[in-house]
């Protein structure tokens, strides 16, 4: 990605994130988001692909929508009111509009749930009115290890059990490291579905993300049924034909954008680097070749360069990490000035992140709103336009952001 019409104020707070920012419309000061010391010294390609400067605090209420939860992970808006919610020990539940948590739906597939595994995101068909299917993935306990996988199922209309359950896609080959599943599941309205998957985190595993031939972090796109669609960018050539994008490290975030149609994604990077992308079709996004962010142990990653020929520039980055969840574009009243913004769900610190994206697709603000208590795993925008987020704790819940009256 190229940068577009750079801002001098963008452009100064990503080549100098420490200094005072002139914000030329307000006549104030504008500095980023401050989040801590970042973890590497690299410069942004663009100006507006790192700290952006920090809008105007919005003023919130935050109350709980429902309690009761174990580790939710994924959460679904039903068209009659109330909510479908995972909890990653392998349940799913229905959420009554007024915040009511029903006992666990029956009929869900064999659930691996150690470490990071479990029973991840859920989604509901674009028909759901009329077929009543639900989408979801899981970590799939197959020969030889673990697997992200998607799956579908008919929902009863007393909303206790998902009926005729198939997987619609099983990541390959099995891995033994519980770790980095990805994984959202996204329709684009098209016809389409998205599903991310990560590369199961250890040494054995990462460089499968730039190898084709496998399933590890890549974004997945099939037809509903699971199967793949004829103009994917592989089909008929060497690599796996399900692949929309590769080169990605653990996408826990995903959206389509309403005003364009285009899906976006954001990912966890390692020590720094988490990024936000607009996968296109056949391309490679790096990971763990270069990479804006540090090893744990703070060694470079791959090649020691945050970018390289051939492997595409995120959108925007941060360092030090949000840890990324799921995603939403703002739609609604409720908030004045978000239409079109993301809201982003951030594990560490614990945050509702909002970002400003102008008609170029560039990142022109950020804010960092108050969470809860604890990791948020998910956001969903209700349809009085307050922002429902998911706490990611033994003792979670679904809490619920309004406007401060």
């Amino acid at each position: 990605m190229q940068a577009k019409s750079p801002f001098v104020i963008a452009a100064i707070a990503a080549l100098a994130p420490g200094l005072a920012l002139a914000d030329a419309d307000h006549g104030g000061v504008k500095q980023p988001v401050d989040r801590g010391p970042a973890n590497a010294d690299y410069e942004p390609a663009f100006p507006e692909q790192a700290n952006a400067p920090k809008m105007e605090a919005t003023e919130v209420a935050v109350e709980t929508f429902a309690d009761g939860l174990e580790r939710p992970w994924g959460l679904a808006p039903l068209p009659e009111g109330g909510y479908l919610v995972t909890e990653r020990p392998g349940r799913l539940r229905h959420v009554s509009a007024e915040g009511e948590v029903g006992e666990p739906i029956t009929g869900l597939p064999e659930i691996d749930a150690r470490e990071q595994g479990g029973l991840l995101d859920v989604t509901l068909s674009p028909e759901f009115g009329s077929d009543r299917m639900v989408y979801f993935t899981y970590a799939k306990p197959v020969d030889g290890g673990v697997a992200t996988a998607a799956a579908r199922g008919t929902l009863t209309e007393d909303m206790t059990a998902l009926e005729g359950v198939e997987d619609i896609f099983v990541q390959g080959p099995p891995a033994n490291a519980p770790m980095h599943y990805g994984s959202r599941i996204t329709f684009d309205g098209e016809g389409h579905v998205f599903i991310t998957t990560g590369e199961h985190f250890t040494d054995e595993y990462r460089e499968m993300a730039q190898d084709i031939t496998n399933t590890y972090g890549v974004v997945v796109r099939l037809n509903p049924d699971g199967s793949v669609p004829e103009d994917n960018p592989f089909v008929g050539q060497e690599g796996e034909d399900a692949i929309w994008s590769y080169g990605h490290r653990n996408i826990q975030g995903a959206a389509i954008q309403p005003s364009t149609g285009d899906y976006w994604t954001i990912e966890h990077g390692p020590a720094g680097g988490d990024e936000l992308n607009r996968p296109e079709p056949g391309a490679n996004y790096g990971w763990p070749k270069v990479s804006y962010g540090l090893r744990y142990d703070g060694e470079p990653v791959g090649i020691g360069e945050p970018r390289a020929e051939g492997m595409e520039e995120p959108v925007y980055y941060w360092d030090p990490v949000i840890a990324p969840g799921g995603m939403a574009f703002y739609e609604g009243d409720a908030f004045e000035g978000w239409e079109g913004d993301l809201v982003i769900a951030s594990l560490v610190p614990g945050e509702v992140v909002r970002l400003d994206i102008n008609e170029e697709g560039l990142v022109v603000g950020e804010e960092a709103l108050v969470g809860g208590n604890g990791r948020v795993r998910d956001v969903e925008i209700a349809d009085d336009g307050s922002v429902l987020f998911l706490i990611d704790s033994e003792a979670g819940a679904i809490m619920r952001m309004s406007p401060k009256e």
